[in-house]
């Protein structure tokens, strides 16, 4: 079964792979955090377990990129 994704855009960040901006969207999918730019389809996922779940109510995670 596939995990529903709520894309969350992240302003003012920049595509490392096309340097387009405002085009990378973040969701979680199966409990991993993953980045997607939605202009050239470049994704990075986070998987490190050492991130913990913020206690805040609207952050869903913290995105260390590699």
């Amino acid at each position: 079964m596939e995990t529903r994704r709520k894309k969350r855009f992240i302003a003012g960040a920049v595509c490392p792979s096309c340097s387009e901006s405002d085009t990378m969207m973040l969701y979680l999918e199966h409990g991993v955090e993953k980045v997607e730019c939605v202009s050239c389809g470049h994704s990075q996922s986070q998987t490190d377990e050492s991130v913990t779940k913020a206690s805040h109510g609207d952050v869903i995670g913290i995105f260390k990129p590699e």
